[in-house]
């Protein structure tokens, strides 16, 4: 059974190199390793694979030895851990608003005492039943992670109540749901919300972070103390990669 970067990178305080992919592209799991990334955010929310597409990509992850966070299309509590059992390092929850949302997806995805979660002892994870129940629960509780996400006014206020719920291993500002909100709202800005977050969440010791995709947005959460960053993705380097070649043919005499 493997060990997580992601948890090893909050335990050393150290920041947690993410990148995002959100398409079925096994050599991406490869190069991101290779580049150095600690993690892979795997968007099941707004991107649809097939479950064996899902299956390969996190034994891709195994191979290579990289997280993967997944954020996941469901909150079924089956659904949730079988991503676990097939192999993700952890689970990234969306709209996240209160401290019992937090403890129902505690209790989905951690073994007693902590929570709730059904056993198996058979999937990738626990190297397809080669150990012990016992020995594999505890390593899931210790090198498995969950991470909610803050993307709403109320998710902000209830922050603390959320930070302080025992097997909530990371928060997660969402700057898309959560800006769109706060600009129609105008209850504070973007840059209080991640205050605010950061506060809670140096409060309780829990790591935070979110999309940091500029120098300057990494540098300055980072000096919030946020571990998360997220500074590229296989759709933004397309696009980006994209718009750079074609301009060669213009060049073209």
């Amino acid at each position: 059974m493997r060990k997580s970067k992601v948890l090893q990178r909050i335990r050393q305080s150290e920041v947690i190199r993410t990148c995002v992919i959100g398409h079925y592209i096994p050599a991406y799991v490869c190069h991101a390793a290779r580049a150095g990334f600690d993690c892979i955010w795997l968007d099941l929310e707004h991107r649809a694979m097939t479950i064996h597409q899902v299956q390969a990509l996190m034994a891709f992850s195994h191979l290579y030895d990289i997280d993967i966070m997944l954020r996941p299309p469901t909150l079924e509590k089956t659904g949730l851990y079988r991503y676990l059992e097939d192999g993700a390092a952890g689970l990234l929850i969306p709209h996240v608003s209160t401290a019992e949302k937090a403890e129902m997806l505690v209790d989905a995805v951690k073994f007693p005492p902590i929570g709730d979660r059904g056993i198996d002892n058979a999937g990738l994870d626990a190297d397809f039943h080669i150990h012990d129940a016992d020995e594999y629960a505890q390593w899931a509780n210790r090198e498995t992670f969950l991470c909610v996400q803050i993307e709403t006014p109320e998710g902000v206020k209830n922050v603390d109540a959320i930070a302080r719920v025992e097997g909530v291993d990371m928060i997660f500002v969402g700057p898309g749901d959560l800006g769109l909100r706060l600009r129609q709202t105008g209850e504070m800005t973007l840059d209080e919300a991640w205050e605010t977050v950061a506060t809670a969440c140096k409060t309780h010791g829990v790591a935070f972070g979110g999309p940091t995709l500029s120098m300057e947005e990494m540098q300055k959460r980072r000096d919030m103390g946020a571990q998360l960053l997220v500074n590229s993705s296989e759709f933004s380097s397309w696009s980006t990669s994209l718009r750079n070649d074609i301009g060669q043919f213009n060049e073209l005499t």
